[in-house]
């Protein structure tokens, strides 16, 4: 069995920069085309209400690792020569944005009708109902879902590895297949996810009973 030193301390660190950079990537641009599949999901159009369902029970109703598989192969069947990394973050966008779109929408529609009624009662448009109005009181709703779907998709990407992008637990993989001590490296590898992910769910958990308690 080899030493665990240095390197592989830095090598660990550069799997968890690029985990926690992949987070980033796919809850941030998610959330820009959640929010889109929040409005349109919740539009009096019915089209659009049914292509954005349609777009959400397929990624909701298929595993992330087959997501993966498509997003990376697909793409280079069609002629296109591309990186894990884009692979990956486009995969994780699109997987993001159907949850999160999902998890705005029940928020949009959990705001009591009675403010749209007062909106549309001043005259308000659509635009500034939804901005003004809507969304801050949604967005407020939906933060103890949105916060543990986060912890979900830092958990998620160890998926990545299988595309052959080195995150967090390809990284550990590594590191234990050298030195033969899996029990160990994949103990710190969970550590570190504990660290990242605990103290997310617990401020989903604590704010989810301040909301409960200031809605009685």
């Amino acid at each position: 069995m080899g030493p665990i030193g240095e390197n592989e301390f830095f090598f660990l660190m550069q799997g968890l920069k690029w985990t926690v950079l992949l987070a980033i990537v796919g809850f941030i641009g998610g959330g820009i085309f959640g929010i889109l599949i929040a409005l349109l999901r919740t539009s009096k159009k019915k089209v659009a209400r049914t292509i954005t369902a349609g777009y959400i029970g397929v990624f909701q109703g298929t595993p992330l690792l087959m997501q993966l598989f498509v997003v990376y192969y697909g793409v280079a069947l069609l002629g296109i020569e591309v990186n894990a990394w884009i692979a990956v973050a486009i995969a994780f966008t699109l997987h993001a944005s159907a949850f999160l779109g999902e998890i705005w929408r029940g928020s949009i529609e959990a705001v009591p009708k009675g403010q749209t009624e007062a909106a549309n009662a001043l005259g308000l448009h659509y635009v500034s109902r939804m901005k003004d109005i809507i969304l801050p009181q949604a967005l407020k709703i939906s933060m103890p879902a949105t916060i543990g779907f986060l912890v979900q998709l830092i958990k998620g990407t160890s998926l990545a590895a299988i595309v052959g992008f080195i995150e967090l637990t390809r990284a550990g993989q590594i590191i234990s297949n050298q030195t033969y001590r899996p029990l160990l490296v994949f103990g710190i590898v969970g550590a570190i996810y504990f660290i990242i992910c605990w103290p997310l769910s617990h401020a989903g958990s604590g704010l989810e009973k301040r909301m409960a308690k200031a809605a009685r």
